[in-house]
């Protein structure tokens, strides 16, 4: 009972800690996206002045009973009245988004206290450790030998060297040829949470970074509306453009965000049934050669019979198919135009086997260790350029492991990639 009640105290502590950490960030990124909005607001305000002739007009608040009916923005007319617009009126456009990202949110928060138990049973370990370090310290007090004949000296100097490690400095030596079996453990453990920090602060900080840039672009372009963009309409419509764009992307980033949000927590289902996989494939083949004309799209079954029964399995057909979009996106984006993008799908007696091939730029040995890390870009500049958030071949990956898949990557640069995915009847 004591070392159950020891474990589930350490895990509430650090389940909670991690629910502050994550509602500081949700409350950041609900601000970020309400000065958009705002933003975006006062510049379709300014648009609509601007096509019926009027002076531009300025952002105001005013007392109401609505929150959001305070926010006004208010065009000046020829009659020295003023037209009033209301930032409620222009949300109810977005409001579908704004909710889909606060239900999100809360979902996310509710759901975080629920993961005790799963922390609970990885500190298990390290508290049964703990454990038979006290054991043997209370043998050793009452003069009786601990397992492994370990004396008093043994156990404080694993105590020392237990109490001067910590995640930052993952590292136990006492340098008792003794306790070498007990330091592996330790050290291995201690690697693990070390490795578990560093993915989560790289994760959080990728993803503010992700979300500051489009909040920049739209208040640069917004500054510059503000001083050319009242008389000059190229200045107007290059603005709007560029603002559409980086409002889209930006929706696009938060709702793969919450994706990987929901499947790290648990919480994303697969809605499993039994289905063709080439038949999937050829849909997904269609569709890219009717919106990519770019490319030439080649599609391979062997018998070219997409409908033969050894395609089937069994997973969730909307996810499956949107890593393979993932995958034709991602060649589409690096390979040059007028070249080949080859899909196939194959089955044996283990699975099904489908792959995307490209003539593109190809992958360094380096970069292609690394291209299923969030955010990881083997070229930042080009990928920026193209749009992507540098999740997708991440969200594929967690797809194709939830179905018990595997995903490799064969590339030579300036030869072309491949993509290999299997999966098991």
């Amino acid at each position: 009972m004591a070392r159950s009640a020891r474990t589930t105290s350490l895990a509430r502590s650090i389940v909670w800690s991690y629910w502050w950490h994550r509602l500081l960030a949700f409350v950041l990124v609900d601000v970020l996206i309400f000065g958009a909005l705002v933003g975006c607001f006062a510049l379709r305000g300014a648009a609509w002045a601007a096509e019926q002739g009027l002076p531009t007009g300025s952002l105001v608040v005013r007392k109401a009973r609505r929150p959001l009916d305070r926010i006004t923005y208010e065009v000046p007319q020829r009659n020295g009245e003023h037209l009033t617009f209301r930032l409620s009126a222009y949300t109810r456009e977005v409001w579908p988004l704004l909710a889909i990202v606060v239900a999100g949110e809360v979902v996310s928060l509710v759901a975080l206290p629920f993961s005790t138990r799963r922390v609970r049973r990885k500190l298990q370990p390290l508290n049964d450790l703990a454990l038979v370090a006290e054991e043997l310290g209370n043998a050793t007090s009452r003069g009786m030998e601990g397992p492994g004949d370990l004396d008093q000296d043994q156990l404080s100097n694993l105590e020392q060297a237990i109490h001067s490690a910590s995640v930052d400095q993952p590292f136990v030596s006492t340098g008792d040829k003794d306790l070498q079996s007990i330091e592996v453990a330790l050290n291995g453990l201690l690697k693990q949470m070390q490795e578990a920090k560093l993915q989560q602060m790289r994760f959080v900080s990728d993803a503010s970074h992700e979300l500051r840039t489009p909040i920049a672009v739209i208040q640069g372009y917004v500054q510059m509306l503000d001083r050319w963009g009242k008389t000059d309409e190229e200045v107007l419509d290059e603005s709007i453009a560029a603002l559409k764009a980086e409002s889209e992307h930006m929706q696009e980033l938060v709702e793969q965000l919450l994706f990987l949000a929901r499947g790290d927590s648990g919480r994303n289902t697969l809605q499993r049934e039994r289905f063709n996989l080439a038949e999937a494939m050829q849909e997904v083949w269609e569709e890219s050669r009717m919106i990519d004309d770019a490319h030439v799209y080649t599609y391979d079954v062997p018998g070219s019979d997409a409908s033969d029964s050894a395609f089937e399995l069994t997973g969730d057909p909307g996810m499956i198919k949107q890593v393979a979009r993932i995958l034709v996106q991602n060649a589409a984006a690096y390979a040059p135009e007028g070249t080949q993008i080859a899909l196939s799908v194959r089955a044996d007696d283990a699975g099904v086997v489908l792959r995307v091939q490209d003539e593109g730029i190809g992958i360094s040995e380096e970069d292609a260790a690394h291209i299923f890390e969030r955010f990881y870009r083997a070229d930042e500049a080009r990928d920026r350029r193209e749009g992507g958030t540098g999740l997708g071949l991440s969200i594929a990956k967690w797809i194709v492991d939830a179905h018990g898949g595997s995903i490799d990557v064969l590339s030579r640069e300036g030869v072309g990639t491949r993509f290999t995915v299997r999966f098991p009847r």
